[in-house]
């Protein structure tokens, strides 16, 4: 099992930036692909962006691709979603996930975290 916790969400202005990270404690932080996810008051939880074991592929929703940057330090046990060009759409809880599948992206993680809250006001 792995233990994922969030942090780094807060409020930003549209154009703005914010890095959310996610720490994982537990089994062995590389045996798993790493994924965010968001939801938006109101409606379901979607993907966003996943990166796989080692951090060599990524892949976006296409709502922030060329904006959000997913990485990885599996010495620190962190995943990071770089957040840039932020829109009031961008709005939402953001979760991030754990995934022993190879499918890309991921579709039913194992694993999430509590989630962080990401404002972005127009």
């Amino acid at each position: 099992q792995v233990q994922l916790s969030e942090s780094g969400g807060g409020s930003v202005q549209a154009g703005g930036s914010l890095r959310v990270s996610c720490t994982g404690r537990g089994r062995t932080f590389s045996d798993y692909a790493m994924g965010w996810f968001h939801q938006a008051p109101g409606k379901e939880r979607e993907f966003v962006a996943h990166i796989t074991r080692r951090g060599s592929t990524t892949y976006y929703t296409d709502s922030v691709k060329g904006r959000f940057t997913v990485s990885r330090d599996n010495a620190k046990n962190t995943v990071y979603l770089q957040m840039n060009s932020l829109k009031p759409e961008d709005t939402a809880v953001y979760y991030c996930a754990a995934s022993t599948s190879y499918v890309i992206p991921m579709k039913t993680p194992s694993y999430w975290g509590q989630g962080t809250q990401v404002t972005v006001s127009s």
